[in-house]
């Protein structure tokens, strides 16, 4: 799942207007921000294969350290006591670095969706689970663009905007990224991409989306 994290960024961002819009884009994709990285290091793996589901070019091939069940309930945890003791300076749990660790936990369970069964629940030698929905791309853009559209509309209803740009600049960045999924999921298998292009392109492009959606946060109140 792509775009489809985002939900979770602006359904929770509506629930806590104090929680940083920024770090809840970070956050929700900070599995895959850690995945990147690791194959780049050649720690865990993905292959790229055309058409290997009707929705992906990749297949992923070994990632315990990133999107094992237990390791997203590890990070998760890291992050809610890290940023309430260094971030928020506080001497209990922040209800902030609570919900950016729910951000966190929730890229597994939407990622459950639509993998194949490359999902660890403990390690790579344990049960791998995925239902499956990759291999219908219509169907996954259809639920990513569901699960946006919606946590939009509740976060818009609970914000308001400063200016022009608060009103509808999120609306617009929201609708960019639905035109970014049909080219991620539609879009064809080019010969020229490899495994370290795909990592950086996807680095940028978490850090770049994490930008622009804590400016336009910004412009709501």
């Amino acid at each position: 799942m792509f775009i489809g994290h985002y939900a979770v960024s602006l359904a929770l961002k509506a629930k806590n207007k104090k929680t940083s819009l920024g770090l809840l884009f970070i956050a929700v994709q900070f599995v895959d921000i850690v995945f990147f990285p690791l194959t780049l290091l050649g720690i865990e793996r993905f292959t790229l294969i055309e058409n290997y589901t009707d929705a992906t070019h990749f297949r992923l091939d070994y990632m315990p350290f990133s999107h094992s069940l237990f390791a997203t309930f590890l990070w998760s945890l890291i992050a809610i006591l890290f940023l309430s003791r260094f971030l928020f300076k506080s001497k209990w749990v922040d209800k902030k670095a609570v919900f950016i660790g729910i951000a966190i936990l929730s890229h597994w369970f939407l990622d459950l969706i639509v993998h194949t069964a490359d999902l660890p629940l403990l390690s790579d030698s344990s049960i791998k689970v995925g239902f499956g929905l990759w291999n219908d791309a219509v169907l996954t853009y259809i639920l990513e663009a569901v699960l946006i559209l919606t946590a939009l509309f509740y976060y818009l209803k609970v914000t308001q905007g400063n200016s022009k740009i608060g009103k509808w600049g999120m609306v617009i960045f929201t609708l960019f990224l639905l035109v970014v999924n049909i080219a991620n999921l539609f879009g064809p298998y080019s010969v020229e991409d490899t495994q370290t292009s795909t990592a950086i392109s996807a680095i940028i492009a978490y850090s770049v989306f994490a930008a622009f959606a804590h400016w336009l946060d910004k412009k709501r109140h």
